[in-house]
């Protein structure tokens, strides 16, 4: 039996449960892994809260990384002892051992412990779509992140400057701008106190930005999208200040020609695609191009707590969970 976090019904934090579960064995492409880390991501509180409805009961969790302990008959690319992470459904990584299905684990190199892979899946995955699959920046455009002190922001930011592009990033406190201005944004933003539109013609003269990276939603839109220069790109990818309403075209796109996606992480990541990601990531975090700091560890155990300062923003940077033995 293994201990797992599972929720029988929709809500606050309150409603994740830990439970002994049978893991059992696994499938012909299937692995039993035990985890040793375990990523925590916003993502996780809107699968609990029911804004992404699941079946119930369920397990909770994207994101995990730690040993195989056991393959099916036809797995191919991995081995019992292996050090793997991985990011994608199905849920249930707030668990101390799980089984996962082949294709969605990756294999961590040498030189990168469990938790940094843990605490970076999503986070590096998601800005790996953002930067190459979405819209990818010249050397020569200005790009606009929002939260970009927050756990995929610092990620982000470090990845998006080394492409080369002038970055903007906004932040909600000020003890927020020296951590993005830390990881390369040129100018950092207090949208708590500056109104970050009139901000932004200012520093592209009137111009506006190439591109929008929105991972807060509901809040931002209205603003993200008059920051954009004619036949500028946004790309809504997240909710953190809750989801967007319809969008009335005629007036929020057509004015500058705009184009607008909502990108996920789950159309970009079948095998191929998640393998390159994968690698490409723990490159960059290999030569010093993206330095990660793990903001804060809770147990398993401490689940609710992890919720409760995640919803709350007390956690400026990745978090992860640890198995509680």
């Amino acid at each position: 039996m293994a201990k797992s976090i599972i929720i029988n019904e929709h809500g606050g934090p309150e409603v994740l449960q830990q439970k002994e579960t049978k893991v059992g064995s696994p499938g012909p492409k299937d692995i039993k892994i035990k985890n040793l880390a375990i990523g925590l991501n916003f993502i996780d509180t809107y699968h609990r809260s029911g804004l992404y409805p699941l079946k119930l009961p369920s397990g909770i969790g994207m994101e995990g990384a730690g040993v195989v302990e056991e393959i099916g008959s036809e797995v191919k690319n991995f081995s019992i002892g292996d050090n793997i992470a991985y990011a994608s459904t199905p849920l249930g990584s707030y668990s101390e051992e799980r089984i996962i299905p082949e294709k969605i684990a990756v294999k961590i190199p040498d030189g990168i412990n469990h938790k940094i892979a843990a605490s970076v899946m999503t986070k590096g995955l998601t800005t790996h779509y953002l930067l190459y699959k979405t819209y990818k920046p010249g050397a020569s455009e200005t790009i606009l992140f929002h939260a970009a002190a927050g756990g995929v922001g610092q990620i982000f930011c470090q990845w998006a400057k080394s492409l080369g592009c002038k970055l903007i990033g906004t932040v909600g406190s000020e003890e927020k701008v020296g951590i993005a201005k830390d990881n390369g944004c040129d100018f950092v933003i207090n949208y708590k106190k500056e109104n970050f539109e009139k901000r932004i013609k200012e520093i592209t003269n009137g111009k506006g930005v190439d591109v929008v990276y929105d991972g807060v939603g509901k809040d931002t839109f209205t603003g993200s999208v008059g920051s954009l220069k004619t036949r500028g790109m946004m790309v809504s990818f997240g909710n953190s200040s809750g989801p967007l309403e319809p969008i009335n075209v005629p007036k929020y796109i057509q004015p500058k020609s705009l184009f607008f996606t909502r990108p996920v992480l789950g159309h970009h990541s079948d095998e191929g695609e998640l393998q390159d990601a994968g690698k490409t990531l723990f490159e960059k975090i290999k030569f010093g191009k993206i330095k990660v700091k793990i903001f804060k560890e809770y147990l398993l155990s401490d689940a609710r707590k992890s919720h409760e300062d995640l919803e709350s923003r007390k956690i400026i940077g990745p978090a992860i969970l640890i198995p509680n033995d």
